[in-house]
């Protein structure tokens, strides 16, 4: 599958969720789609990077705010993704609680 058609995937599945969860965030539909466009968008790129291993990273988005959870293997990886995530169109900032630990 191309890098096009993931991204496309994944934009669309976020999509499908947000009629029923509106209500549990606080945002209006129209921040919730942004919101949520704006994960899959990160997800997409984290996974598109073929330099680093960042499948494994939680990205979750509030009022364009990106937060990135999870475990890298190096500090190269911690900034490499935050650098991913802030390319996204619509993102305001980004909050990197990513812990470096390395493969034992």
């Amino acid at each position: 599958m191309n890098t096009g058609l993931k991204v496309s995937s994944v934009v669309l599945a976020a999509l499908l969720v947000v009629s029923g969860c509106t209500s549990m965030t606080g945002q209006t539909a129209g921040q919730y789609v942004d919101d949520s466009t704006i994960t899959a968008s990160v997800k997409a790129k984290l996974v598109g990077d073929k330099t680093a291993n960042l499948t494994r990273i939680d990205v979750d988005t509030t009022n364009q705010v990106v937060t990135l959870n999870g475990i890298v293997e190096s500090a190269d990886q911690k900034a490499q993704a935050e650098q991913l995530a802030r390319q996204v169109g619509g993102v305001k900032s980004v909050k990197n609680n990513l812990q470096v630990q390395k493969k034992s």
